[in-house]
């Protein structure tokens, strides 16, 4: 059984090639919508990261 391993080091070239494939699959009208989203997920997670170690920190 062979294992196929995906290198982590990703350049300028693999980059570009994700963000065209993301422009031609959603648009340039959509994406602005998608990363709003991204960051108010970021953010509703890092908020309750912050209210998890708290609470912690008064038990």
């Amino acid at each position: 059984m062979s294992f196929v391993t995906i290198p982590l080091a990703i350049g300028w070239p693999q980059v570009v090639l994700i963000a065209v494939v993301i422009l031609i699959l959603f648009g340039g009208r959509k994406i602005p919508e998608l990363m709003r989203g991204l960051g108010s997920g970021l953010k509703e997670f890092k908020d309750a990261s912050k209210d998890e170690s708290a609470n912690e920190d008064k038990e």
